[in-house]
């Protein structure tokens, strides 16, 4: 007899749904399991091979913890407010909110034919207003404790989408999305204070389990160096602050080169000091067009414009240099101008041979140098020559000798930085959420009151953005006008929307008790997780974006009798002298690969009665003919 691997699964997987097999209710009788996979964005093309091959592996955990008696929180939802959906949207004259809708629909119709054990009752969907009120919330409480403000500053400007891209999504100076150019334009930014907390994401990777591929990742991404800032002077009065690790050979800074976007550059320009301000300008307009990754590759062409009219001044014997402008130095890193060390960096080398510059030795290393040929880099360690007071000194030795100098001189001080920027929060689009925030010609920006959420997006018909880039809301006057919930007078909303990252930033904690009308989700949740509970989660490498996690881990949330600390993991994975909670904790989940959550569940012990079964909501064990066998799970779909 054929088997109709297609009637069978239909027939079962309506009695799970039917019966709510998989449901979860708080049960403080029976030991927690959260296992967590990310939700996907429901694009029009449907699942991709990614989809199960992740959530498969914590299935078959999940069932396993199922049979094991746990308490299992297996859940589900959508990641829908983003780009994609909205540039079809506009492509074919339907409102995003159709789309979402259609692709939710079709992503669950897919996940349920797989048959996976997801506690649909959870579901979730960033779009929803019941959800995204509590995501204005959490921007709310940011901007209460100094962590959101406003800001101009350069971006990364898709010219077709017509809104913010952040670097990652700029590939070969064009958008990831639409293939358009990208360019770089100063633009007014809602900015989330992630710094703030750089020292606790690098030094909280200690001791995890992470691949080292991984944490390396991280560390480099966040970037920590410690040096100096130094301070030189400039023959037109002002002042130019550098950041530098290696202030032990300014006596071997023969030029200084600063961003295009430099705020001293426009300052120049502006009072004509710049004697070839035209070569100056088309500099600028071709680094605009370039992605900060571009202008970071080490191996392109070194390019620049010589700012004539104005010179730098080195603070340690007062020589004066030339400053430069060129797209290898970035205004998102540092101070947006550094000072150039030729004889021991590589860039710089490049760049003072193909302009003629001066190259002076500062380090005497163990090995010959030859400066004609190279940069010689092997200063790591060795001695200081060619440099007056630091003279015979160690690497080492001649950094402290050096920041005692300049802060005794006030011409610098010690200093500690992260290639790691603040978040830029802001889209000019409509697909997104509103950002609860009005602006008032008397109170300036205020916060909308806790009560008015959610402060939900107008049904409107026209999502192409603005000419100039503003978002399409700030066409919709009547949305835009409000009152000022300071002092009652005329006020604006804020017409930016959040980008799409915001609402999968803490999507994990709204499972725990999606229906929550009057908390983020943790109230009265807490059986499912807390007193010795374990979280796997299944993720792929963590991506930095989602930074806003430990910012979200300061933030007060809600109790009730019993509840846990969002920041925190469950008691079983704390190491015994903790004393408790620690916020950064929050984007330290436990981890679970595919490899071993199979082989967790297909132990070679033999075949065991009940194997196989599937547990009832009541927690009975299913009748002799609902058993699945576990060779029937697999068959093709």
């Amino acid at each position: 007899m054929k088997y109709d691997y297609k009637a069978v699964e239909a027939k079962w997987q309506k009695v799970w749904e039917d019966e709510k097999t998989f449901h979860v209710e708080i049960d403080h009788k029976k030991p927690k399991f959260y296992a967590l996979v990310e939700f996907p964005y429901p694009s029009g093309a449907g699942l991709h091979v990614g989809h199960p091959r992740s959530y498969t592996a914590l299935d078959v955990v999940s069932r396993k913890r199922r049979q094991n008696g746990y308490n299992v929180l297996y859940p589900m939802g959508w990641d829908a407010f983003g780009l994609p959906t909205e540039n079809f949207a506009m492509k074919n004259h339907i409102h995003p909110a159709i789309v979402t809708k259609n692709n939710v629909d079709h992503f669950r119709s897919q996940l349920k034919a797989l048959g996976f054990s997801f506690d649909w009752d959870r579901e979730i969907n960033t779009t929803d207003p019941e959800y995204y009120k509590w995501t204005q919330w959490i921007f709310l409480q940011l901007y209460k404790h100094g962590l959101a403000y406003k800001k101009e500053m350069n971006v990364n400007w898709c010219t077709g989408c017509k809104c913010v891209l952040a670097n990652e999504e700029v590939v070969n100076g064009v958008c990831e999305r639409c293939g358009s150019e990208v360019v770089h334009r100063v633009k007014s930014q809602w900015m989330l204070k992630i710094t703030a907390y750089a020292d606790k994401l690098i030094d909280g990777l200690d001791g995890l389990d992470y691949i080292e591929r991984v944490a390396t990742q991280q560390k480099n991404w966040i970037g920590r160096s410690h040096g100096a800032e130094v301070n030189f002077g400039t023959t037109a009065g002002d002042t130019l602050t550098v950041y530098t690790t290696r202030c032990d050979t300014l006596f071997g800074a023969t030029y200084m080169v600063v961003s295009p976007e430099h705020a001293m550059v426009k300052e120049w320009l502006d009072k004509g000091i710049l004697k070839n301000a035209d070569a100056v300008k088309a500099y600028q307009a071709e680094a605009a067009r370039k992605s900060d990754f571009e202008r970071s590759e080490l191996n392109k062409e070194k390019t620049g414009v010589k700012l004539e009219g104005v010179m730098g001044i080195n603070p340690v014997n007062d020589t004066e240099i030339p400053i430069f402008i060129s797209d290898y130095v970035l205004s998102t890193y540092g101070t947006g101008a550094i000072m150039a060390v030729p004889a021991h960096d590589i860039r710089d080398w490049e760049f003072a041979k193909k302009f003629g510059l001066p190259i002076i030795e500062v380090v005497k290393g163990n090995t010959p140098s030859n400066l004609d040929e190279a940069a010689f880099t092997d200063v790591a360690t060795g001695t200081l020559v060619n440099s007056g007071f630091l003279n015979g000194l160690s690497v080492t030795d001649a950094k402290k000798k050096m920041i005692d100098w300049l802060e005794a001189n006030g011409k610098g001080c010690d200093k500690v930085n992260y290639k790691l920027r603040d978040w830029v929060f802001s889209r000019q689009r409509y697909w997104g959420e509103p950002i609860p925030m009005v602006k008032c010609e008397k109170c300036g920006w205020q916060p909308l009151p806790e009560s008015s959420l959610p402060l939900t997006l107008p049904d409107i018909t026209d999502f192409e953005p603005g000419p100039d880039g503003e978002s399409p809301l700030a066409r919709h006057k009547d949305w835009v006008r409000t009152t000022c919930p300071c002092c009652g007078g005329p006020a604006t909303r804020e017409t930016d929307t959040m980008p799409q990252w915001a609402g999968s930033s803490w999507y994990f904690l709204r499972y725990m008790d999606p229906h929550c009308k009057d908390a983020i989700g943790l109230q009265g949740s807490t059986g499912i997780l807390v007193s010795g509970g374990l979280v796997q989660r299944r993720h792929g490498a963590y991506h930095p974006a989602p930074a806003v996690q430990p910012v979200l881990a300061q933030v007060p949330v809600r109790h009730r009798r019993g509840a846990h600390c969002p920041g925190a993991l469950p008691e079983a994975h704390r190491p015994r002298h903790d004393p408790g909670p620690e916020p950064p904790q929050l984007c330290q989940p436990a981890r679970c690969r595919a490899g071993e959550a199979a082989q967790a569940v297909w132990q070679p012990e033999g075949r065991r009665e009940g194997a196989g079964r599937e547990v009832r909501r009541d927690g009975a064990p299913s009748h002799r003919e609902d058993v699945q066998e576990p060779w029937q799970r697999h068959q093709p779909r």
